[in-house]
């Protein structure tokens, strides 16, 4: 049995040789259209029986295949290195041969980027938003020029808008709600009020700091060292800070005896206490920067408001006690205060208010004052006043039933 690739080889040379064997070539092929089972049986016994020939002949036409396909992508290679110092070269021809084929080809290029945003609508948008994020002004210019051409359009599009009823008067309700409020505030004196509107490009870095802080695996150990760092802080100041500041005092005015440059107490007070809270502390390793600041704010603004309640006691503690002492001569001192002002025709302030006044404005002048506002002075004095009234309406009773028991 003859080999079936070389007598196939030799059927096409003689085609190619004699182009007048075309109609014997058409009568092979309807002999092998018609005769295909019987032509893969006898191909089958061939191989049967010539197996190492056959085998031959697979590994000579894989080496042509893969020596053909070696070729192609070399051939291919070749050509897009052609193309490529082409475009580098040819520029402004490029960029008008592009310009050219989409404009002659919208429907394509529509068809095109509809099925690819469709397949790849998440990735299309994050990166139309990261150019928008990246040059916000260029983003507020294309959106008003594009207003500016599409004035119809954007008209059109704000009446479908308020075709809705329920958009539309919410709208208005807005509208007059926010008028209201200016003349409210207009009228009181007060200035308008300020709302900052953010961009989506601050909403979206916004939204991306949120996830990078909440999706942070090391945050709840981030969190709990912050809190008990703040917390010990702020224990720490209540407890120590006049200690803290005399060493403050002591360190800084050593410095200026050497000539060495002044700081402030205040930041070696808190610099020395972070130091003692920090040792202290188990963990402190994945706190940062921004922590402790954030820390040492927090705890000034309640060693603040300690200290500022501390001065509110002391002070209203000083008037009850100035009052009880001084009663007598505070008593007189009001009625003659009364009179005076009946004389200028001024109206009579009630005695027990102006016997407290009178207390603040000489004791105000012995306590401690410095964190306490004009509003605290006039709030310690109605505290006081509630006490020395319970004081004396208890001594009132008091004084009664010594009196009921005297007569009985």
């Amino acid at each position: 049995m003859k080999d079936p690739s070389e007598e196939g080889a030799v059927l096409r040379k003689e085609l190619a040789e004699h182009p007048s064997l075309d109609e014997e070539a058409e009568k092979r092929r309807q002999y092998v259209v018609a005769n295909r089972d019987r032509i893969r049986e006898l191909n089958r016994l061939w191989r049967s029986e010539h197996l190492d020939r056959a085998r031959e002949l697979n590994r000579d036409s894989m080496r042509r295949a893969v020596a053909r396909r070696h070729r192609e992508a070399e051939v291919r290679a070749l050509g897009r290195e052609r193309a490529k110092r082409w475009r580098v070269e040819h520029p402004e021809r490029r960029r008008e041969y592009q310009q050219r084929w989409v404009a002659e080809n919208r429907e394509k290029v529509r068809e095109y980027f509809t099925r690819y945003y469709e397949a790849h609508r998440e990735e299309v948008n994050a990166r139309a938003a990261a150019r928008r994020d990246a040059d916000p002004e260029r983003t507020k210019q294309i959106t008003r020029q594009w207003a500016e051409r599409n004035k119809e359009r954007r008209a059109e599009l704000q009446r479908n808008r308020r075709s809705v009823p329920e958009i539309y008067q919410a709208e208005l309700e807005a509208n007059a709600s926010a008028r209201r409020l200016k003349r409210s505030l207009s009228r009181a004196g007060l200035p308008p009020k300020r709302i900052h509107v953010s961009t989506a490009a601050e909403r979206r870095a916004n939204e991306r700091e949120a996830d990078a802080y909440f999706n942070d695996p090391s945050r709840p150990e981030h969190l709990r060292q912050f809190t008990v760092f703040a917390e010990s802080l702020t224990e720490h100041m209540l407890k120590n800070g006049d200690r803290m500041r005399e060493f403050a005092d002591a360190y800084v005015s050593s410095r200026a005896r050497v000539g060495l440059p002044s700081v402030s107490v205040e930041d070696v007070v808190y610099a020395r206490a972070v130091e003692i809270v920090a040792e202290r502390m188990r963990r402190v390793d994945l706190l940062t920067g921004r922590d402790v600041a954030a820390a040492v704010r927090s705890t000034k603004a309640e060693a603040l408001r300690a200290e500022r309640q501390d001065q509110m006691d002391v002070l209203v503690k000083a008037i009850v006690v100035h009052f009880h002492q001084y009663s007598g001569r505070l008593v007189a001192k009001a009625e003659m205060e009364n009179r005076a002002r009946a004389h200028l025709g001024v109206p009579r302030v009630p005695a027990a208010s102006l016997v407290v006044q009178l207390a603040l404005q000489e004791v105000i002048e012995r306590v401690p004052t410095s964190r306490l506002t004009q509003a605290d002075a006039r709030t310690a004095a109605r505290i006081a006043g509630l006490h020395i009234m319970i004081s004396l309406e208890s001594r009132d009773v008091v004084d009664q039933s010594v009196h009921r028991r005297a007569l009985s």
